[in-house]
């Protein structure tokens, strides 16, 4: 989007701080003449798939995960992922 053209309507301002700013001192009762009806689709499906692990596994996975300062499923995927290129599959 050019930086001449708003990035909001309501707001009128150009940058994602700017509108930041405006929502922080706005309520959208304030402006809410300005608004307009929308619709949209929502895809509700999860895109994630669980797989169950042993608990005490899961404790190790925790705690290394929480050492190296990701969140354990983040780990496993990059685990998984890293498993995976290795069997190029």
């Amino acid at each position: 989007m050019n930086l001449k053209q708003n990035k909001s309507s309501i707001s009128r301002t150009t940058t994602y701080k700017e509108i930041g700013d405006f929502w922080d001192k706005h309520e959208v009762s304030d402006v809410w003449e300005k608004t307009k009806e929308v619709s949209f689709d929502i895809d509700i499906e999860s895109e994630v798939t669980y797989y169950a692990v042993d608990n005490i596994l899961s404790e190790k996975i925790q705690a290394f995960a929480q050492k190296r300062g990701v969140a354990a499923d983040t780990l496993i995927n990059l685990w998984v992922q890293g498993k995976l290129q290795e069997q190029k599959v």
